[in-house]
């Protein structure tokens, strides 16, 4: 995905040669940070909640970061690629890590807390693929010139994941935000609340279909990505 947002001349140039690859290329480059980001999404849903008493993803060996025990076919290969191919913003989804309310310590409050996990994981991820990016800006700049394509992942790298922390966080029923809204209602507004839940995909493909999604998820991502590219000098 080509993402104008400009930062430093490196940068713009690096932007425009990702443009020109060919489709297998942009592939090659998108799978592993779409997988990663999605795998390690759901794995840490599955880790914080059995720290906090609901061994269900563990006991269910979903503690793993092999992805085939989290693709989607629909989330994890069919919409990216799509995506991909159409040139607007890549995200997609996992297979849910099953997580058992009543098991957990404090249920409200822990449930919020598992919610959360996911998108900060997200944002751990972007950093590090933003170490990798530099990394590879480092090598091309001693003429190593195969390194364009670890600069090209980390930036695919640094994108998806702050696509995914930002989605989540919408508080939208079932996405991770309205979990972590629901832990600050009272337990009537919350089963109000989400018993909006069987509506939340049709809700995110209207919003999609309508442009409303990407001009929420643009701005922020665009920000988030500037702030990264600015600290990384990417």
């Amino acid at each position: 995905m080509a993402v104008k947002f400009g930062f430093t001349q490196s940068s713009i140039n690096i932007i425009i040669l990702f443009m020109e690859l060919s489709t297998l290329q942009k592939v090659a480059i998108w799978i592993l940070p779409v997988l990663f980001a999605i795998t390690v999404h759901e794995v840490a849903h599955g880790w914080v909640a059995s720290k906090l008493g609901d061994k269900t993803a563990l006991i269910m060996g979903r503690l793993t970061l092999n992805p085939l025990k989290h693709i989607d076919p629909i989330g994890t290969i069919l919409v990216p690629g799509i995506l991909l191919l159409l040139g607007g913003i890549v995200f997609g989804w996992a297979k849910p890590v099953p997580v058992t309310y009543e098991n957990l310590n404090h249920p409200k409050r822990d449930m919020a807390i598992v919610a959360a996990a996911g998108p900060i994981a997200n944002l751990l991820m972007a950093i590090i693929w933003a170490f990798i990016a530099k990394l590879g800006t480092i090598l091309v700049q001693n003429d190593f010139s195969w390194a364009f394509a670890i600069i090209y992942m980390g930036q695919a790298g640094i994108l998806i994941n702050l696509v995914l922390m930002i989605l989540n966080l919408i508080p939208i029923p079932p996405l991770d935000g309205s979990r972590v809204v629901s832990g600050f209602l009272s337990a009537r507004a919350a089963f109000k609340y989400n018993r909006l839940e069987p509506y939340g995909f049709f809700i995110l493909l209207i919003l999609l279909a309508t442009g409303v999604l990407g001009s929420i998820i643009s701005p922020i991502l665009a920000l988030l990505f500037r702030v990264i590219a600015m600290i990384f000098r990417l």
